[in-house]
């Protein structure tokens, strides 16, 4: 697969998706930690696991200036199932994202820009063929939240997780747009549309779609259900070693953080 998946917008992880949602910043310095599990890890819409669970966890540190920076890990296979494909022992079996940005208000807006690297550990994608580069991606990202509404736009500075065909996908972009709300006794829903584009590389682009229900259980404890889908399920270009990482699904999973 040339293209990474997540389960947006769940409350299982602090990576890339959940920081979409542009919050002020915090009134104090904080260090907070996230552990979970979720029945599988998708991103953009797109299959990270094949389907199966995935261990994630992260950390994270909020200044009082609106500074932020953090890290997040999640187990994958979508680098080995490529390699596979192709005949190739491809390694890279965990994801660790690194990041880090500024949040503030303005104009009745509050905004946050940042920059995101995926690293994928040790990876060996490159060695699967001259359509693919290392894994690893460099994204910035800028963001504006007005009342429950929240669109992001994500711009890569290098191949976009070793999409290298064609020239290479390096300005691939990708634009969410994230409602969150406060269904009252713990309970949150948060509709999500994406677009992701992919330079040089239109076959891969698609759109995806989510809805997830959050419910805080207290103690740190949270759970959340998403129904994902996206137009590219009939896309061969998204099927990777006989599966369709595009295919519409379900996602539950459960966090604690402390």
């Amino acid at each position: 697969m040339n293209l990474k998946s997540k389960l947006l917008l769940a409350l299982l992880a602090t990576s890339s998706a959940a920081f979409a949602q542009t919050a002020p910043a915090a009134e104090t310095p904080e260090v907070t930690y996230n552990v979970g599990v979720v029945s599988q890890y998708r991103y953009r819409g797109l299959a990270q696991t094949k389907g199966d669970a995935a261990l994630q966890g992260g950390v994270d540190y909020a200044n009082a200036n609106g500074f932020y920076a953090g890290a997040w890990g999640s187990t994958i296979k979508w680098i080995k199932e490529t390699g596979t494909a192709n005949s190739i022992d491809a390694k890279g079996p965990v994801e660790l994202d690194l990041y880090g940005g500024y949040k503030f208000e303005a104009a009745g807006l509050a905004y946050d820009v940042g920059y995101l690297r995926y690293q994928y550990v040790g990876n060996t994608y490159n060695k699967i063929g001259a359509d693919y580069s290392n894994a690893n991606t460099d994204e910035v990202y800028g963001a504006a939240t007005y009342g429950v509404l929240t669109a992001k736009y994500s711009y890569t500075l290098s191949d976009i997780f070793g999409q290298h065909a064609n020239g290479g996908s390096k300005h691939s972009g990708y634009f969410d747009l994230t409602a969150n709300f406060d269904l009252g006794e713990g309970y949150t829903l948060a509709p999500h549309a994406g677009r992701q584009t992919v330079a040089n590389n239109s076959g891969y682009s698609y759109t995806d779609y989510a809805l997830t229900l959050g419910k805080d259980l207290g103690d740190g404890l949270s759970a959340s259900v998403a129904a994902i889908a996206t137009t590219g399920k009939n896309n061969i270009n998204l099927t990777t070693n006989g599966y369709n990482t595009a295919k519409n699904t379900v996602v539950v999973g459960v966090k604690y953080a402390f």
